[in-house]
């Protein structure tokens, strides 16, 4: 596997695009991608466009790992605290010896989850948002340069954590997976229904704490299946490893199936492929 350095950047996503456009990193309306319901219709109208331009570079971007690398890519998405790091972690301590893994991890500040990534030995970059709650198509790109991708079978991406912002912006994975805790509350599907619509599989973790944190996961369960039906749901524990094989075994189905996981994409890239 390729050495890759901590890779960071305090760029905020929408400057990648607006440099894109238009050649210059200022102050724009259109910063303001994800905050509709302005009365501004042409506002509206730019932040659709922007929308627009992010997915075509993620079909870019898919095409690029996907099609002409072959490397399997899963973005798990989810709030600060829900369990990402360690149910990628638990994936990755699975994985075959000759697997060779990349993870690029998603946050505001700080490199604390890519620090645990590299105790794992496998190649990893770390992107920072500054003030932004998403990774974007832009900022995936730039971390790509620290990866061979010739010397990558598989990449997971950590979103920031954030349960709104990154349903809008695809980043060109094969599937998104959504991770929610129990002690996040037994309405936190309800609560945040359309990035439940745009991933392909989500998981209740720490189901070990439910009776703890008085939540119930049948009802959580069944919220999953009012808000996205038929989406791929799993109950994890994963700090002890406990529901991680199943899970396990669904990505390794996308994989060997070699192609996208589309059974039940609703959301904004529906149509990577």
């Amino acid at each position: 596997m390729k050495p890759v350095h901590a890779h960071s950047t305090h760029c905020p996503p929408i400057d990648h695009l607006l440099a894109a456009l238009f050649g210059r990193r200022e102050a724009s309306p259109v910063a303001r991608t994800h905050r509709f319901g302005h009365d501004d219709a042409a506002e509206t109208a730019t932040g659709d466009d922007v929308l627009a331009e992010f997915r075509a570079q993620a079909r870019d971007l898919h095409e690029r790992l996907v099609h002409e690398h072959g490397v399997f890519v899963a973005e798990f998405l989810g709030a600060t605290g829900s369990g990402k790091t360690t149910l990628v972690e638990r994936l990755i301590e699975r994985a075959p010896a000759d697997e060779r893994i990349g993870v690029i991890v998603g946050d505001v500040a700080g490199d604390d989850d890519a620090s645990r990534y590299r105790d794992h030995g496998v190649a990893v970059t770390n992107v920072t948002t500054g003030k932004e709650c998403h990774l974007d198509p832009g900022l995936i790109e730039d971390a790509l340069a620290d990866f061979d991708l010739h010397a990558l079978d598989t990449l997971y991406v950590e979103n920031v954590g954030n349960m709104v912002c990154p349903a809008d912006f695809p980043l060109g994975a094969q599937l998104r997976v959504l991770v929610v805790s129990t002690t996040e509350g037994d309405d936190v599907v309800r609560k945040h229904p359309l990035l439940f619509q745009a991933c392909d599989a989500a998981v209740v973790n720490k189901a070990d704490l439910a009776d703890a944190v008085g939540a119930d996961i049948d009802r959580m369960a069944a919220d999953v299946a009012d808000v996205a039906p038929g989406l791929d749901l799993f109950r994890t524990s994963a700090r002890d490893g406990d529901g991680v094989e199943p899970l396990a075994s669904f990505l390794d189905g996308v994989r060997a199936d070699g192609h996208d996981h589309h059974g039940h994409r609703h959301g904004a890239d529906e149509h990577l492929g």
